[in-house]
């Protein structure tokens, strides 16, 4: 859910400031829902499901910086990601151990 921010005087106040408009429409319509608002973390997107306040994130200006910060938002939570095979030799070291292909953890030598 979103209310805009297209105009550049709109003051954004905080983090995850889309979040209650969300958890609002949610509650009232019961229907699932979106949270936008600078959702950057991935503690603060797993947050944000987690506790019911939204059922999907979206990350625009987050994944414009890192377009794969889902595969390091789960090495940092402990997940894994399934990947095609030809994928597998791009990701930095240090997340090497969070995906799988076929079934299978895959780990390459540094």
């Amino acid at each position: 859910m979103s209310r805009a921010g297209y105009d550049a005087g709109t003051e954004i106040p905080v983090a995850s400031y889309q979040v209650p408009l969300a958890r609002a429409v949610k509650a009232a319509t019961n229907l699932p829902t979106v949270a936008v608002g600078l959702i950057t973390g991935y503690d603060q997107a797993e947050a944000v499901i987690g506790t019911g306040d939204a059922d999907f994130v979206a990350l625009a200006r987050t994944i414009l910086y890192d377009p794969r910060w889902p595969w390091h938002a789960a090495a940092h939570l402990g997940a894994t990601v399934k990947a095609p095979k030809q994928y597998l030799r791009s990701q930095p070291s240090r997340h090497r151990i969070c995906l799988m292909t076929e079934g299978q953890l895959v780990q390459f030598p540094n």
